[in-house]
């Protein structure tokens, strides 16, 4: 079993009692009770769950349209047990959906009311700056509103850049300079509206959607159990897409019922820890670049390792970044024969790691350049990082002791022994520090996988449940459900409306949380800093744009 301490939860139920003069009424999510309040009374009562119910991590934000109404719902959960969870259900009207915003109470919900803005045109009452997030601001329409025509064109003029700030205090020295969107440091096409006071950041202003893809959309339109699975991997190419896989999974087979056999868990942990060490083996790797130009040896070392996950997971899946190995109720197929050699090859690559990690330590993180340009700058103190909704490698370096495979367990991973890794110091380089401390635990967690999977009877090897051809959840059936990947908390919410497609797909990426915090870290401090502290949250663009 892991080394981790239970923790105490009330009755979920419960968890609702300070607000019961707001509910309108109940509901039920499969993963959570759910309650519906009044539009005009959305800060009153996230504000009393938050004190009062401890729900101070609004993990997501969903909003949908139907026949009659708006909805906007927000996913609340405790970050010390995630299992305490309550779903709160906001109706609007159909001619004029409005409501009060949850910007005040949780500040990581201002980018998600944007998005609701900019989708659905759902407009939220004080909401602290309520524009498009993914679309120009010049575009027409609402596109995921029942009535938008998508044959429409659009017709978007060049803007010109606004200045951030409007205060006289900056005085002549301020200066707006444009990061990205087509840069390196900007690890995607990320682009940083960015006012300097000299030498000083003095604003910020991530400007995301340059690769919306419609990935939610395009989801609604494909059947549960063929042609969903195929897009997670798509939203993480750093190479943790099998864990995106996982999220799917496990949202879809709670909501069908799925049981998964234990055989099948056991490789979904092996294989989903072997993508994690992928994915951190690709921020240490080009953070490196970032930060002290080394091009050389650390930044090799890490494509070198990445190279043998890599062809280990090709043997296993036949892909070697867009994967589509799982499946609802297990997985396509059962490792590589001859299995011996496999398990070799996975073997070679564990007992090589430990030597491989020291070098890794002596020239990142005891190398006095990376260590003066990340110790003490880009910092994120805990309850700054749990108002954005951070979490993973970010919110963990802040010392938020927050892990959905322990927190919430899924998989096998309540039968290992591994440990959380966390850092108090909330820097740039505590963030780089649990990231390579992660890559042991997780080469621990998939040793425990070997080992079972080499000792497994033959008779029991069982890779998938039996699965209907056709999955028809019944009608309002609604669930939220998250896993651990690579960068956070990959979080899934489905509406089914008793068709083989969901009526509603949102996606919840952690790099969407992190991109918004990045103002916090970066205000303040030398420009220098603010790549440092960019790269330091590994972000991936396929995942905030979606």
């Amino acid at each position: 079993m892991s080394n981790a301490v239970a923790r105490p939860s009330e009755p979920t139920a419960d968890l609702a009692e300070p607000i019961r003069d707001h509910v309108v009424r109940e509901e039920r999510h499969e993963n959570a009770p759910a309650v519906v309040v009044r539009a005009d009374e959305v800060q009153q009562a996230l504000s009393t769950l938050r004190t009062e119910s401890g729900l101070d991590h609004c993990a997501c934000v969903t909003a949908q349209e139907y026949a009659d109404r708006f909805e906007t719902i927000y996913h609340l959960r405790s970050y010390d047990d995630p299992t305490r969870e309550l779903s709160v259900v906001v109706p609007t009207a159909h001619d004029d959906p409005h409501s009060e915003s949850a910007a005040p109470v949780y500040r990581t919900a201002e980018w998600h009311e944007r998005e609701a803005y900019d989708l659905l045109g759902i407009s939220y009452d004080d909401h602290p700056d309520l524009r498009r997030i993914l679309l120009p601001e010049t575009w027409q329409g609402h596109p995921l509103r029942r009535a938008y025509d998508q044959s429409r064109p659009q017709i978007v003029p060049f803007r010109e850049h606004r200045q951030l700030l409007e205060d006289e205090r900056v005085g002549p020295d301020t200066m707006h300079i444009n990061v990205g969107p087509h840069h390196p440091s900007t690890h995607g096409v990320l682009h940083l509206n960015v006012e300097l006071d000299g030498e000083q950041v003095a604003a910020v202003d991530p400007d995301i959607g340059y690769i919306h893809r419609c990935e939610e959309q395009m989801c609604q339109k494909g059947t549960y159990r063929h042609q969903i699975m195929p897009y997670p991997d798509r939203w993480d190419w750093g190479g943790a897409g099998l864990l995106n896989e996982w999220a799917y999974a496990r949202t879809a087979e709670a909501l069908a019922g799925i049981e998964v056999p234990d055989y099948a868990q056991v490789i979904r942990t092996m294989c989903g820890e072997l993508a994690r060490i992928l994915s951190h083996m690709l921020a240490v790797a080009t953070y490196a670049l970032d930060v002290v130009g080394e091009f050389a040896a650390a930044f090799q070392w890490g494509i070198r390792d990445r190279e043998i996950v890599q062809d280990i997971l090709e043997d296993l899946t036949g892909q070697r970044l867009m994967f589509n190995y799982l499946r609802l109720g297990g997985v396509a197929w059962d490792l590589p024969e001859p299995r011996e050699e496999f398990f070799e090859t996975v073997q070679a690559f564990l007992d090589g790691l430990p030597r491989k990690l020291g070098e890794y330590h002596d020239m990142l993180t005891g190398n006095e350049i990376l260590q003066l340009r990340t110790v003490d700058t880009g910092c994120l103190d805990p309850e700054t990082a749990k108002a954005y909704g951070c979490t993973g490698p970010v919110a963990r370096a802040s010392g938020v002791d927050y892990d959905l495979r322990r927190d919430d367990p899924y998989g096998y991973y309540d039968e290992l022994d591994w440990s959380v890794v966390t850092e108090d110091d909330g820097d740039n380089f505590a963030r780089v520090l649990v990231r390579l401390r992660e890559v042991e635990e997780s080469a621990r967690i998939v040793q425990q996988c070997v080992d079972l999977l080499e000792e497994w009877p033959e008779s029991d090897r069982e890779i998938q449940s039996n699965v209907p051809r056709t999955l028809r959840p019944e009608p309002d059936t609604e669930i939220y459900r998250a896993v651990e990947a690579a960068k956070g908390e990959l979080g899934i919410y489905i509406r089914s409306d008793g068709t083989e497609t969901p009526a509603r797909f949102k996606i919840r990426g952690p790099s969407f949380s992190h991109v918004q915090a990045l103002s916090e870290m970066a205000e303040g401090e030398y420009v220098a800093d603010l790549v440092a502290t960019l790269g330091s949250l590994d972000t991936i663009m396929g995942e905030v744009d979606r």
